[in-house]
């Protein structure tokens, strides 16, 4: 058995970004937890609840429709896909329903994007890009819009939201089943996000497939909802598996892998602040 190695980031707590991908009704996205993660209560989910889904387009399906049938909105599946404004969906094409957490801000008079992504700790260009506006032109006062990934400072003192919430962590038990999806570096941050840690290691490092699956997903560009580049992996068990902020993907979508296969590398893509993998276990208990 390999002895665990030191990280090689000067920062150890640099190691740390990820996300929680809570649906909250049909059209309030609110801040349950951002993808920076913090320690919290652990809420309890059924092990089928918040799979990440994979959907392909049928002839005459538009994304009012989608949306619909998964109950949650238009912007969302926009988001998670890249969809840019003006694109069309068409038969055959592949979108992940990956809900994203944030804040709802009606704009006021004096608001800018800088204003706003500082008081709400957001990202300017994703403030705009997910609500379609033009980083050029003012706001329109009484507008509302979404905030990805945003906090709420105004709430950090009430007892309802002082504490963020770890999702997904209920469900099995698998001993065994998983291993640890990097050889060596230290885990920078702990259950966080959706049932997550983050495990830190220089950029470039490899990162195996914590169990033999099917990769369902396989993101080599965009933001994707703050994971950046990630890979997730569907097993035998009913769970699913994601590896984010990667820096280099080697696996396709449909493709199957055995346990400790290499499916990329280290990287800090997406909502990051250091060489890490975040990786999530759905559908069962994270071990690691």
């Amino acid at each position: 058995m390999a002895l665990l190695e030191g990280a090689l980031n000067s920062d150890v707590s640099a190691g740390k970004g990820g996300g929680d991908i809570v649906i909250v009704e049909n059209k309030a996205l609110l801040p349950n937890s951002g993808p920076m993660g913090t320690i919290a209560d652990i809420e309890e989910q059924d092990m089928n609840q918040n799979q990440i889904s994979i959907y392909v387009v049928r002839e005459g399906d538009n994304l009012s429709q989608i949306a619909k049938m998964f109950k949650v909105s238009v912007r969302t599946i926009i988001w998670a896909n890249n969809i840019r404004r003006g694109d069309l969906i068409k038969p055959g094409q592949t979108l992940i329903i990956l809900p994203i957490s944030g804040v709802r801000y009606t704009i006021k008079k004096g608001d800018s994007l800088e204003k706003i992504a500082k008081k709400f700790k957001g990202d300017i260009k994703e403030i705009a890009q997910f609500n379609e506006l033009d980083e050029s032109k003012p706001l329109a006062v009484g507008e509302s819009i979404i905030i990805p990934n945003g906090e709420d400072t105004t709430l950090r003192y009430s007892p309802a939201y002082s504490r963020k919430r770890v999702r997904g962590t209920g469900g099995p038990s698998y001993v065994g089943y998983y291993m640890r999806p990097i050889k060596g570096g230290v885990k920078s941050q702990g259950l966080h996000g959706h049932n997550a840690v983050d495990l830190a290691i220089s950029c470039g490092t490899p990162i195996v497939a914590s169990a033999s699956g099917n990769v369902i997903i396989a993101r080599a560009y965009g933001w994707n909802a703050g994971y950046g580049k990630y890979v997730v992996i569907k097993h035998p068990n009913r769970t699913q598996t994601l590896y984010a902020h990667l820096s280099k993907l080697i696996v396709t979508p449909g493709r199957r892998v055995v346990k400790g296969q290499i499916i990329g590398y280290i990287g800090s893509t997406g909502r990051s602040t250091g060489c890490h993998v975040h990786f999530e276990i759905r559908g069962a208990k994270n071990p690691f």
